[in-house]
């Protein structure tokens, strides 16, 4: 699974003119599932946003995590994030899961975050959607739960 995760101020998502799930202070979640995903990549990428410590506390560092702050997750799925560019002009996305394999693990990745105390909002599968957004900070990364299974380089730093 690949998350691009943007902390905001506030969030929504948007469908056919109606707004389908709005947060305020927390986390937009752009979601995408690769076909060899599982339930165990949704509790590693569940657990590693939930505890990730990228909210600023008293002092202007980032000490807190989204449950340090109450904050909320808007999820959206986007088959997007998997697009291969290397060749032609037109992405592929055969690395992105079918929807009858992406959208449970979607709900799942929703489901495991409400079971850590986050409130979820979430966009709807397949949909096309629009995204609004107030970015804080800006504070924008990419987690990849593939990438979180692989060994520390060496002389990395080891902050906790």
């Amino acid at each position: 699974m690949r998350a691009v995760i943007q902390r905001v101020r506030e969030a929504s998502v948007t469908v056919a003119g109606e707004v389908v799930g709005a947060i305020g202070n927390g986390l937009l979640i752009l979601l995408g599932v690769c076909h060899t995903d599982t339930a165990e990549d949704v509790e590693l990428l569940a657990e590693k946003i939930a505890q990730l410590r990228i909210f600023s506390d008293h002092e202007g560092k980032f000490n807190l995590s989204l449950l340090d702050v109450g904050g909320a997750a808007l999820v959206v799925s986007q088959f997007t994030l998997y697009a291969d560019t290397r060749k032609g002009r037109r992405p592929s996305f055969t690395a992105a899961a079918r929807p009858e394999i992406a959208a449970p693990l979607v709900d799942a990745f929703a489901a495991a975050l409400r079971a850590r105390n986050i409130p979820v909002a979430t966009g709807v599968f397949g949909a096309m959607m629009q995204v609004a957004l107030i970015n804080d900070g800006p504070v924008t990364l990419v987690i990849d739960s593939a990438e979180l299974r692989l060994p520390r380089r060496a002389g990395s730093r080891t902050d906790s």
